[in-house]
């Protein structure tokens, strides 16, 4: 099954021209056979923020949403509180187990990372670190099987018909 998504990259300094982390996951939602159906960079704003994924987890045509960028500690980090705002479920064993990858490449380093994942309006929103090494622990080791329909015992996409339900 194709996967509809968009990216998101949260960011004070990079461009679509040296974004390496939004280049990694391009190329890797690419290799999964995936649509990457928008793709955005905009500044450590809560409020724009909260706009493009209020617009992206309204179209129909967008299955998930990756962000990337503004997970960690300083002042100016805010992606999982802009996801906050608009998130109907947390998804909390998601930045446990990125953690815990991470911890096998970073060391306790990871522990620095608010990399997390909630549903809103039915899709997905996962929220990534910014450093291209975050962004690829995060798909190899979760995202790659998660998003693969294939994947056992159970995977997320299996889940979209019954996210809506109530």
């Amino acid at each position: 099954m194709i996967v509809n998504i968009a990216l998101l990259t949260v960011t004070d300094t990079r461009t679509f021209d040296n974004d390496k982390s939004g280049a990694i996951l391009v190329d890797k939602i690419k290799e999964a056979k995936h649509n990457l159906i928008d793709r955005k960079i905009c500044k450590d704003n809560k409020e724009d923020i909260v706009l493009i994924l209020k617009e992206w987890i309204n179209k129909n045509e967008i299955d998930v949403v990756i962000t990337t960028g503004g997970t960690g500690l300083t002042g100016r980090d805010i992606t999982p509180e802009a996801i906050d705002e608009i998130a109907d479920k947390k998804i909390p064993g998601f930045g446990e187990v990125f953690r815990n990858i991470s911890l096998k490449t970073v060391g306790t380093s990871a522990i620095q990372s608010r990399a997390c994942a909630v549903l809103a309006n039915g899709k997905y929103i996962f929220a990534l670190p910014g450093s291209s090494g975050g962004v690829t622990d995060a798909w190899d080791g979760i995202l790659k099987d998660q998003l693969n329909i294939n994947n056992k015992p159970c995977n997320f996409v299996e889940l979209f018909p019954r996210l809506k339900e109530k």
